[in-house]
């Protein structure tokens, strides 16, 4: 039986010459029979792809020759069938869309912890507040036990849901979270300007956190944005298969 390789990582770095590495990028994913979705801008890059061993670290050897993109550190798991219908490689005006100027993730990032600090924070009761900065429809299928919902459709809705945050949070300690931790690399430096004074990235999101530490403090599946669409704490495929949605990271 073939077993798929699937990856999703992303990268705060200035890029140019984007039409150029779009065709470049495009070439070597067909000739590896790669699958998924590469999105190209000035920000950056996120990509989300599938194939062989081989293909896979191919393709991740490519990636990581773009300017700034060396330490480009991929979320990994494992399929038997091929998750992605087709491979696209897209220009876009951010590579996580949040319509909030100013937020400059690669100059001016909030403070990341790790998965294994997370769960030692949890296993001590520390006193923290965990904030899932996802969708609903993605938290339906499962979260951090405790986590606050913002209670958004779309993550361009998360700036006014922030604004509704009880103000005594601004002074606690927050740890925010999403599926590979994309999203967070906004949500965090915009909540510092706004005012709240500890807030911590989960580094590499749900996905790094059940490589790391499997299912602890965690209840419920994985929202993914593939045909797999939801992943259990030990990254196979989940059994409750959320309904489908627009991909949003």
């Amino acid at each position: 039986m073939a077993v798929f390789i699937n990856i999703s990582a992303y990268k705060f770095v200035p890029l140019d010459e984007l039409a150029a590495r779009r065709a470049h990028l495009g070439q070597v994913a067909k000739d590896l029979a790669l699958k998924g979705t590469v999105l190209l801008a000035p920000e950056g890059i996120n990509v989300f792809f599938a194939g062989s061993r081989t293909a896979v670290d191919a393709f991740l050897t490519v990636l990581r020759q773009l300017p700034g993109c060396a330490d480009l550190a991929p979320k990994e798991s494992s399929s038997a069938t091929q998750p992605f219908g087709h491979m696209r490689v897209k220009i876009k005006r951010e590579i996580i869309s949040f319509g909030i100027e100013g937020i400059d993730p690669a100059r001016r990032p909030s403070p990341k912890i790790t998965p294994a600090e997370l769960k030692e924070w949890l296993d001590a009761g520390r006193p923290l507040t965990l904030l899932d900065t996802r969708n609903d429809y993605e938290i339906d299928a499962g979260t951090f036990n405790g986590a606050v919902r913002p209670g958004i459709r779309r993550f361009r809705d998360f700036p006014a849901a922030v604004r509704g945050l009880p103000v005594t949070l601004k002074d606690q300690p927050i740890v925010m979270f999403c599926t590979g931790g994309i999203r967070c690399e906004k949500a965090g430096p915009y909540m510092q300007r706004e005012g709240f004074r500890e807030v911590y990235q989960l580094d590499g999101g749900i996905l790094k956190y059940l490589e790391a530490c499997g299912g602890a403090h965690y209840n419920g599946t994985c929202y993914v944005f593939d045909e797999r669409t939801t992943l259990d704490a030990d990254l196979k495929p989940g059994a409750d298969r959320a309904e489908s949605q627009v991909a949003t990271e």
